[in-house]
């Protein structure tokens, strides 16, 4: 019962200290999941990622899921996944209430201008770690630049983006491994 506590408590934590979405959470998530707690490796982290992005649903929280379930089955990832939204639901509903009374004020509309800037900070951030991580070799590094001109250029979908990618890494693991 008490790693169930820990995974609340924890996942209520980052919920609140996460602001623009699942890419802005990865350094709160690496620093109190794989740093402190030591749930999880930082490969395991963006493995959840990977697969948070490709299956329907909000990556965050398929994450805390993810983080939940290795730690305490189908429960650590409920209660993992409530913790994380838990904050969310306070927030927008105070939000909610206030809102509209105060976005016409010029003070609100820049605090909301400085929060977008620093959560794009906070995403570029996590893009760049991640490529460090992963496009470690040329090939890895191909595949990104591919990966990227395909989506941005030509508009290609990421659900056949990941499809593609996912069925060239087994066929290059079994060429390597052969």
């Amino acid at each position: 019962m008490n790693i169930l506590l820990d995974l609340y408590i924890t996942f209520v934590k980052i919920g609140f200290m996460t602001f623009g979405g699942g890419y802005a959470m990865l350094p709160i998530l690496e620093r109190e999941v794989v740093d402190k707690k030591k749930w999880a490796t930082s490969e395991e982290i963006l493995d959840y990622y990977a697969i948070g992005q490709s299956t329907p649903g909000v990556i965050a929280i398929n994450t805390a899921t993810f983080c939940g379930y290795k730690m305490g089955k189908n429960i650590g990832g409920v209660v993992a996944s409530l913790g994380f939204i838990t904050p969310s639901i306070i927030i927008i509903t105070m939000i909610s209430s206030f809102l509209q009374n105060f976005s016409h004020i010029a003070a609100v509309q820049h605090a909301f201008a400085g929060i977008r800037i620093a959560v794009c900070s906070l995403v570029l951030y996590s893009i760049i770690k991640m490529l460090r991580k992963n496009a470690n070799s040329i090939a890895k590094f191909l595949v990104f630049l591919l990966t990227l001109l395909a989506i941005t250029v030509f508009d290609v979908s990421p659900v056949v983006i990941v499809i593609i990618v996912a069925a060239l890494g087994i066929i290059l693991g079994r060429v390597r491994n052969a």
